[in-house]
């Protein structure tokens, strides 16, 4: 493999990390939805130029479905669904932005130190590749995990499932069907999961999961 083709790819993958710091800072649904947008455009860019270096033309149409859905679809779904509900545009956290960054930042060294250590004697391009991929998973995780609204929540598993897409990519690639089938898994569940938000904003007028601690009597 040449130098240009796994710099290229280790820059699109750099970039996945980069934008989930950006998803990690920001406090305000919107734009959290723009960010998680442009994380589905770099790995629709990540997985297109992988088809390309390990010329694989099924993992166009893995570009091609991370283009239209995770990035195009559910950021404008998930933009109705917030204004359907009247949902708080701020983002209540669990701890500030400044120590989720530095946790984030934790994260993303472990992940390098832990997959470099794995994977000693794998591909160099897939090796890495798994390194980053690692680092947005957990990243999605601490997404998930500081964020109290239930929408953001969402953004932060669905930002993990794309760390998942990049690693599979990256290790040579998943069966085409089995990735259609993610796809359409992930498609259904964020249908699933709006009705979800509907029902909840119904029956306690807020999506703040805090609601179900007073709803428990565990805090007032």
């Amino acid at each position: 493999m040449g130098t240009l083709e796994f710099d290229v790819a280790h820059l699109l993958a750099g970039g996945l990390v980069l934008v989930s710091f950006v998803m990690l800072y920001q406090d305000r649904l919107y734009a959290l939805l723009n960010v998680f947008a442009l994380h589905s455009v770099v790995l629709s860019v990540s997985v297109g130029w992988q088809a390309f270096v390990q010329d694989a033309p099924h993992l166009y149409l893995t570009a091609l479905i991370a283009l239209v859905f995770k990035a195009i679809v559910i950021p404008v779904a998930l933009h109705r669904i917030i204004q359907r509900l009247g949902i708080h545009r701020e983002i209540e956290t669990v701890v500030g932005v400044g120590a989720t960054m530095l946790v984030g930042m934790g994260l993303v060294a472990l992940s390098m130190v832990v997959m470099l250590r794995v994977t000693a004697d794998a591909d160099p391009l897939a090796r890495e590749d798994l390194a980053f991929a690692l680092s947005i998973v957990l990243l999605g995780l601490l997404v998930m995990v500081t964020r109290r609204n239930a929408v953001s929540q969402v953004v932060g598993f669905m930002s993990l499932e794309n760390g998942l897409v990049l690693a599979a990519t990256g290790a040579k690639g998943m069966p085409l069907v089995v990735e259609i089938s993610v796809a359409f898994s992930i498609l259904i569940a964020f249908i699933v999961i709006g009705i979800f938000l509907f029902r909840i904003r119904e029956r306690f007028d807020t999506v703040d999961i805090g609601a179900l601690d007073v709803f428990r009597g565990e805090r007032r």
